[in-house]
C-alpha cells in the first residue's frame, strides 16, 4: 500500500498550487497502479511528452502551467513535432502546427530546458551513478540505465513531467537494485571479431537483442573492446525500438558488469542466447523492408540524433560530393551550435545534406509525401518506425553506404571482405 509523507500530502491539498497538485496525484496514482509501497526523490528528468500528437497534450501542459506547476529539478526536453531553428521545412499544417508550438512552449513555461533532443546525455545530462531520475524517451532511457548507470523507468507521457514537477517517482522496477540483475545472457563470441568492430554491427544486434530478451534485462557476452559510446546509443536504441528494453549490460563495458557473473547477481542464467553469424545476418536482412529497390529517395540519419563525432564520420565521407537525393540529417541544438561556429553548416547544406533540429523526420512530416518511397538509414530505430510513421519503405545500411547511396541515388553497399 502507497504511503505518501506528510510534505506530499501537503502537495495533494494545494499547498503548492493546482498544477502541482494535480502533478503529484498523477504520480502517486501511478504508484498505487505500480503497488509501489512509496516515491522516491529524482535528481533530474528527460520529458518525452511535449510531441505534439494531439490538442489533450497541449492543453494538459498549458493546465499545469495555469496551475502554476514548475519543475522541481533538472528537466530537459526531447524532441518536439516543430523545428525551431528553421534549419529544415516542417510540413506541418493549421490548426495543428500553433497547437504543437503552444505545446513547445508550455513546457518551456514550466521551467523545462529547450534542449529538443533524444539524446540528451550528448547535451550535458549526464546524471550520477545510482542516481534516480524519471526519464522518457526509450533510447534515452535505455542509455541512462545502461551506459551511464542512473535508475529511471521508460517514464511516458504525462508521467514524465509530473514527476519532474514533484520532484519524485514511484518506487519500483529499475529504481531497484534486484530489478537490475541480469536473467538472461545474450552471447555474441562466436561472431567475427570485424563485425563486432563495425559500426554497422551495433545497431543490427540491437534489434535482436530486443527481439529475443523483451523486457528481461540481459548481459552480452563476448563483446572484448568498447565500441564507443555512439556505438552503445545505437544498439540501446535498436533494443528499445524492437523490445521493450530498459536496461541492457555489457560484461566488461557497462559500469554495473565488470563481468558476466556480476551482471548475473552471482545467480544462475535463466536462459543463453547464444548469438550465430546466421542470426546476425537475418537480423540485418529484417531491417530492410525495401531491400530489392533500384533507387532511393532519401537518406535519413541521426535516430538517435547525431553526435559531433558522427557529424565528422559524415563530413569524411561526403568530402565535398554532391547528393543526388536529400540526407536528412537530425541532431539537437548543442551540436547546431558547433556546425554553426566552425563554419561546417554551410558546407554540408551545400553538399544536399539538411539539418533537421529540435525534431526528426520520423515524428513529424519533413520529408516529401512520396507514395512507394524509399529511405536508406543506418538507424536501427528508423528502419523500425519509418514504414508505419512515413509510408517509405526502408533499405538498412551503414553510414558509408548512405553516402555513397545518396550520391548515386541508389542503393550502394560496400564490398563484403
Amino acid at each position: 500500500m502507497l504511503a505518501l509523507t506528510d510534505d506530499e500530502r501537503a502537495i495533494v491539498a494545494g499547498v503548492s498550487g493546482e498544477g502541482a497538485a494535480m502533478a503529484m496525484r498523477i504520480v502517486a496514482e501511478a504508484a498505487r497502479l505500480m503497488s509501489a509501497p512509496r516515491l522516491i526523490p529524482i535528481a533530474s528528468a528527460h520529458i518525452d511528452g511535449a510531441l505534439y500528437h494531439g490538442d489533450s497534450g497541449t492543453l494538459f501542459a498549458e493546465r499545469l502551467v495555469d496551475g502554476g506547476a514548475k519543475v522541481a529539478v533538472r528537466a530537459t526536453l526531447n524532441v518536439g513535432a516543430l523545428d525551431l531553428t528553421g534549419c529544415s521545412a516542417v510540413r506541418l499544417a493549421e490548426p495543428q502546427r500553433g497547437m504543437a508550438r503552444r505545446m513547445m512552449e508550455a513546457y518551456r513555461r514550466l521551467g523545462c530546458e529547450p534542449s529538443w533532443t533524444c539524446a540528451p546525455y550528448q547535451a550535458g545530462h549526464r546524471p550520477a551513478t545510482g542516481t534516480d531520475v524519471a526519464w522518457g524517451e526509450s533510447n534515452a532511457v535505455v542509455f541512462c540505465n545502461s551506459v551511464l548507470a542512473a535508475r529511471t523507468n521508460r517514464y511516458g507521457d504525462f508521467l514524465d513531467i509530473a514527476c519532474a514537477i514533484t520532484g519524485r517517482a514511484p518506487d519500483y522496477g529499475l529504481h531497484r537494485a534486484e530489478n537490475r540483475r541480469a536473467r538472461l545472457v545474450f552471447d555474441v563470441s562466436a561472431l567475427p571479431a570485424a563485425l563486432l568492430a563495425s559500426e554497422i554491427a551495433w545497431p543490427v544486434l540491437g534489434a535482436l537483442f530486443g527481439r529475443e530478451t523483451g523486457g528481461t534485462v540481459a548481459v552480452v557476452a563476448g563483446v572484448t573492446a568498447h565500441p564507443g559510446e555512439d556505438a552503445l546509443k545505437a544498439f540501446g536504441a535498436a533494443a528499445a525500438s524492437s523490445g521493450s528494453v530498459g536496461l541492457f549490460h555489457i560484461a566488461g563495458i557497462t559500469p554495473e558488469a565488470p563481468d558476466v557473473g556480476t551482471a548475473l547477481g552471482g545467480e544462475p542464467p535463466e536462459a543463453v542466447i547464444a548469438v550465430t553469424p546466421a542470426m546476425a545476418a537475418r537480423a540485418q536482412a529484417d531491417l530492410s523492408t525495401a531491400a530489392g529497390a533500384d533507387r532511393i529517395d532519401a537518406v535519413a540519419i541521426g535516430s538517435p540524433h547525431l553526435s559531433l563525432a558522427e557529424f565528422a564520420a559524415l563530413e569524411r565521407l561526403t568530402a565535398g560530393r554532391r547528393m543526388a537525393v536529400p540526407v536528412y540529417a537530425c541532431t539537437g541544438r548543442h551540436v547546431l551550435a558547433r556546425l554553426e561556429a566552425e563554419g561546417r553548416r554551410a558546407v554540408l547544406e551545400g553538399l544536399g545534406v539538411v539539418l533537421v533540429v529540435d525534431t526528426c523526420v520520423v515524428v513529424t512530416p519533413i520529408m516529401a509525401e512520396l507514395a512507394g518511397g524509399v529511405l536508406m538509414t543506418n538507424s536501427g530505430k528508423f528502419a523500425h518506425y519509418a514504414p508505419g510513421n512515413t509510408g517509405y519503405g526502408v533499405v538498412y545500411g551503414s553510414l558509408a553506404d548512405c553516402v555513397e547511396s545518396a550520391v548515386a541515388g541508389r542503393p550502394v553497399f560496400a564490398a563484403v571482405a
